[in-house]
């Protein structure tokens, strides 16, 4: 586990994961709402090299950005009513694909998942302390020291 103990330390951390990241992988993020779980994401994205604003996709359910390293879809299935709108949007395209997803909410379309990911837990224990848990999946390649 490690703690951040403000919305900077959290990105930042996420820039740190993103240039271990590959094309194809697939990072699930989990947590309650305002657990964290968009500043993780938008570091991510920066460590990618997206340089512009980076919304949390909660309306839209997906923002793709092709402008870094590798391409980013990021994904938000929280408004989700039924997890066959996942595949009728057709968004299991981007899993597993050409670049990074990253997945809040994917338990809500749990079949979408990939066996194969990096599951981040982040937990809100007060004020802006942030308790973040890496559980890699499926082989997937993970080490806590390429983040310190």
């Amino acid at each position: 586990m490690i703690i951040t103990h403000a919305a900077e330390e959290t990105r930042a951390l996420g820039g740190r994961l993103a240039k271990r990241l590959h094309a194809g992988d697939t990072v699930l993020l989990t947590g309650d709402l305002g657990a964290g779980k968009s500043e993780l994401a938008r570091g991510i994205a920066r460590g990618l090299g997206v340089s512009g604003p980076i919304p949390s996709p909660s309306f839209t359910i997906l923002n793709a950005y092709d402008e870094g390293r590798i391409p980013l879809y990021h994904f938000d299935w929280y408004r989700i009513q039924d997890s066959g709108e996942i595949g009728e949007m057709g968004m299991e395209e981007q899993i597993g694909g050409d670049g990074v997803a990253l997945i809040e909410w994917g338990e809500r379309a749990a079949e979408y998942l990939p066996e194969r990911m990096l599951k981040i837990s982040i937990q809100n224990p007060g004020g802006d302390d942030r308790e973040i848990t890496f559980q890699p999946l499926g082989g997937f390649p993970f080490e806590e020291d390429w983040l310190l």
